[in-house]
Parts: C-alpha cells; structure tokens; sequence
C-alpha cells in the first residue's frame, strides 16, 4: 500500500541517475545536471540551465515536469520541459534571474 503513495522517480524514462544532458535547442544550450538528495526526506533535483541562467522546473505529481517559462502544460521528462521553455521563450528573449536581497524577491534581466 505504501509504494502507492511514492512518486516516481525524477530520473525516469531516458534520463537516468547520475547522468545529464547537454544540448542545443533552438539556438540556445541546454544544460541538466542531477544533483544528489542532501538528506533522506528528499530524492534529490536537476538542475537546468538555459544559455548559463537557470530554469526553474517543477516536478508534478503524476511524474510529469512543468517550467517557470511554461507553466500550463507539463513534459516528460526535464529536457522536454526545458525545451517547450526555450521554445515560449522565442528568439533573442534570455530568462530572467531571481534573487532574494534583504527579504525582497528581485528579478534581474
């Protein structure tokens, strides 16, 4: 009953544990690396890049992946996210940095 309730893991389908993908997607270089649960409540994340600033994704319940970019569907896996990502984000349009300065949410371009 209770592998039930277990999500699955985030490196299900192509993307396997320890490994990460580099690629380049309508101009742009998307990177993805999986970084190691730092304690036993947490499976671990990726971490995803796109042009060197970071994506933020989101891990849905039923296993799919959804983006800050493009948060009204959800992919597969984190590259496919990252990818519907660049393509929202259209030509010469870079993602935005988010920074937390003195309590404040920022966002710099």
């Amino acid at each position: 009953m209770l592998a039930a309730f277990r999500s699955p893991r985030p490196w299900s389908g192509s993307l396997r544990r320890g490994t990460g993908f580099d690629v380049t997607h309508g101009g742009r270089r998307i990177r993805g690396v999986w970084t190691s649960a730092r304690g036993a409540a947490e499976d671990g994340r990726w971490h995803v890049t796109v042009d060197g600033r970071p994506l933020h994704l989101m891990r849905r319940a039923d296993g799919t992946w959804l983006s800050a970019v493009d948060h009204y569907c959800s992919y597969p896996t984190p590259l496919d996210a990252a990818r519907a990502a660049v393509d929202a984000l259209g030509p010469g349009v870079r993602l935005r940095t988010a920074l937390h300065e003195g309590g404040r949410h920022v966002v710099r371009a």
